[in-house]
């Protein structure tokens, strides 16, 4: 089983807070899709023995992309690729792309899930981030779009300056008041670049700050977890039988294409990145030359990733699979690093597996890090 992930490097205007490869001009759009087309005729021959069974669509913002533009590249990846009967095909939209007619446009194409990018249902969060909808249309895009579809994902983001405990909790009430079967919920960051980070440093904006994160995600785990959904991976909380096969297959090391710019690729071994320059992207792919980077990863750096992607979800990290994935030697330097987490609370062994402990949860990351290996 493998996935295809599928970049749409074009947005309506630029939030804030994001670091993402994507063009506000979309001048150059109908090349860019037919490179894309190209692209995953390219490169069939990397999933000639695996079986599609995810498809997503991510950018950039690829609700901007009409429902017909959209069916066309999904049968690009069915003329080229063995798909499975019922595959999750993925729409990332924004709030003010989804008109009742384009919801139900999509509703009768391949597309079965829809992962909205809501981040706040208050006017005041969404100006400082500078979404393109407001207040007003993240909850009249969720009701109509619960109407034509059963599987909605929406995105929220928390440690928002100025952003009280009351006004987080209220967001995150609205939200489960939709009865929506998966939230995936994120702190704000303040990435290099970004006009975040401009703002932060003339001071027109506060600082971000860990202790209001950290408060915000208690408070969010807490309310999503009494309301039955199940927090599979540190961001990510989704009703039993919903959640992310996308994103799990990433979680769990399963292979990938990534395919337009900027996209990445995983086939077990190598990771590899397309080039992030739409001109450079659709040039390369047109003269038949894939515009990437490759990597071959050595044994340490799967180890490395395998702790870090574990220790963010339900599933943990296998002692036994990394007994037989890596050998012994690094099971014992596992074990050896994790007994002082274990005795400060942080991590739990339970059946031959580590866990983050309730008390470790948001310093997950931090504690993959020092459990991480450079030299063995």
């Amino acid at each position: 089983m493998a996935g295809i992930y599928i970049h749409i490097p074009f947005c309506k205007q630029a939030c804030h807070y994001c670091d993402f490869h994507f063009s506000t001009t979309m001048g150059k759009k109908e090349e860019m899709l037919l490179a894309i087309q190209k692209e995953l005729k390219l490169r069939k021959v990397e999933l000639a023995n695996e079986t599609v069974n995810t498809i997503y669509f991510g950018g950039g913002t690829p609700s901007v992309l009409d429902t017909a533009e959209i069916n066309q590249l999904i049968q690009s990846v069915y003329d080229n690729y063995t798909v499975l009967d019922q595959p999750e095909i993925t729409l990332e939209a924004n709030p003010d792309d989804l008109s009742s007619q384009k919801i139900k446009q999509l509703a009768a194409s391949k597309v079965n899930r829809l992962s909205i990018g809501i981040q706040s249902f208050f006017e005041e969060d969404l100006k400082l981030m500078n979404r393109a909808h407001n207040a007003s249309e993240a909850r009249s895009c969720i009701a109509e779009a619960s109407a034509q579809f059963t599987n909605i994902s929406i995105d929220l983001i928390y440690g928002i300056p100025d952003m009280s405990n009351e006004r987080w909790t209220h967001n995150i009430q609205i939200a489960l008041d939709y009865n929506l079967p998966h939230i995936s919920s994120y702190a704000l960051t303040v990435e290099p670049k970004t006009a975040l980070e401009k703002f932060i440093k003339k001071g027109e904006i506060k600082p971000i700050s860990d202790e209001v994160s950290q408060e915000h995600h208690q408070i969010l785990v807490a309310a999503l977890t009494k309301a039955g959904y199940v927090n599979y991976e540190f961001s990510n909380f989704g009703k039993p039988d919903y959640f992310s096969q996308n994103n799990t297959a990433y979680w769990q090391g399963k292979m990938y294409l990534g395919i337009g710019p900027s996209a990445h690729s995983f086939d077990g071994v190598n990771r590899s990145w397309n080039i992030n320059n739409n001109p450079k992207y659709i040039k390369a792919i047109n003269a038949g030359i894939q515009p990437r980077e490759i990597e071959t990863l050595t044994v340490n750096d799967r180890y490395n990733e395998y702790v870090m992607t574990g220790l963010r979800t339900i599933w943990g990290v296998s002692l036994q699979k990394v007994r037989l994935n890596f050998g012994e030697t690094y099971a014992t330097y596992l074990m050896k690093e994790a007994t002082v987490k274990i005795k400060n609370g942080l991590l739990k062994l339970e059946n031959d597996t580590l866990f983050v402990s309730p008390k470790g949860k948001f310093l997950s990351d931090g504690i993959a890090a020092d459990l991480f290996i450079v030299n063995l």
